[in-house]
């Protein structure tokens, strides 16, 4: 029995250690903020700031839960053993490997260590060199994006998407939420390049196309990333394309010119100006955040604007449809031959493979 019981201390400390590598302590301060927030009745006066709210304690609950039921379980487990009651000792063997089990599983959290990692994310896809191949290829990749949150218990929501004249679409914006999902999808950004016969051809000849994804770090609190309001320009327009009664007939379209870099954000989704103000601003916050990082610099006004298009010689993975199958990316070397499923969200592979390639010495 002794040797299950230095096991098990083992084990909590190596939990305990993970607990305060991820922040939990401040992550669990926060929460009871919120909780105590939105347990005010006036919080629900304002239904978009609460809702707002209630989705920040969702993911925080997300985090935590797992790590505090573990915490938990194994401190149980231990003090079952220390009873020294050896009729249990072969159940409390099997309880101790299901919670090894566990940890290592959640242990991966710990790789995500970056400024925004545990963020939830918005993902930016823009149709590049191709023509409607290429804007074809930006909606499969939106629902690729879509179908690896669902398995992944994430969840989505399309904040503004421009189709295509033909097919296909010219650019979507995607919010995607859950735990590290940030963490996670950084690995998709950058060009992403298609190779295959194609639909819109009369010859059905092969045809290369680019898309642009960009992943961004959702900021949802402003005092993360604060913009000076003299550093915009706003305009408002009329809304374009389909939509229902009062989207087409009034000014609610809204793009936001972050004068420094020269970032333009439009969102014309809601009918509401003043939503459309609020979503282009989280997305300029976030744009910023991610130029940021890119750029290792401390202050906004050091930033430079983004240059990377979508064209040859930029992907960071290809998928090819004929005259084989294969993705592959280019900065991992990692591959798998079933694009069919990487296209229907298998990105998993790629994801940890992006890890690893990080962490190991360059």
């Amino acid at each position: 029995m002794s040797s299950i019981i230095q096991a098990l201390l083992a084990l909590g400390g190596d939990v305990d250690q993970a607990w305060r590598q991820l922040g939990l302590d401040d992550k669990q301060a926060n929460l009871a903020e919120i909780q105590a927030a939105l347990a005010r009745p006036e919080a629900w006066q304002d239904n978009q700031a609460a809702a707002e709210k209630a989705k920040q304690q969702a993911a925080l609950e997300a985090t935590i839960g797992p790590w505090q039921t573990l915490r938990r379980e194994v401190q149980e487990t231990l003090e079952l053993a220390r009873l020294e009651d050896a009729s249990m000792e072969a159940e409390l063997r099997q309880q101790l490997d299901e919670l090894r089990s566990r940890y290592e599983s959640l242990k991966k959290d710990l790789r995500f260590s970056g400024p925004f990692d545990d963020h939830n994310a918005i993902l930016r896809l823009s149709a590049g060199a191709g023509g409607t191949d290429a804007q074809d290829w930006t909606e499969m990749l939106l629902r690729m994006y879509l179908r690896w949150a669902e398995k992944a218990g994430m969840s989505t929501e399309l904040l503004e998407q421009t189709k295509g004249e033909e097919a296909g679409l010219k650019s979507a914006v995607l919010s995607i939420a859950g735990p590290f999902a940030y963490g996670k999808l950084r690995s998709e950004h950058g060009v992403h390049r298609l190779v295959r016969l194609s639909p819109f051809n009369a010859d059905n000849l092969r045809q290369t196309s680019f898309a642009l994804v960009e992943v961004l770090p959702q900021i949802d609190a402003p005092d993360e990333v604060a913009i000076d309001d003299t550093d915009l320009r706003i305009d408002v327009y009329r809304s374009g394309g389909h939509g229902g009664q009062s989207v087409n007939t009034t000014d609610s379209a809204v793009r936001i010119t972050h004068i420094p870099t020269g970032i333009v954000v439009s969102i014309q989704n809601e009918r509401s100006q003043l939503q459309n103000r609020e979503t282009a601003l989280k997305v300029l916050r976030s744009k910023l955040a991610q130029l940021q990082l890119e750029q290792h610099q401390q202050s906004l006004a050091q930033l430079k604007g983004p240059t990377k298009s979508a064209e040859w010689g930029a992907q960071i993975r290809n998928y090819v449809l004929h005259p084989y199958t294969l993705v592959k990316d280019t900065r991992t070397k990692y591959e798998d031959r079933d694009a069919g499923s990487v296209l229907d969200g298998k990105l998993d592979g790629f994801m940890e493979s992006y890890l690893d390639h990080q962490e190991s010495p360059s």
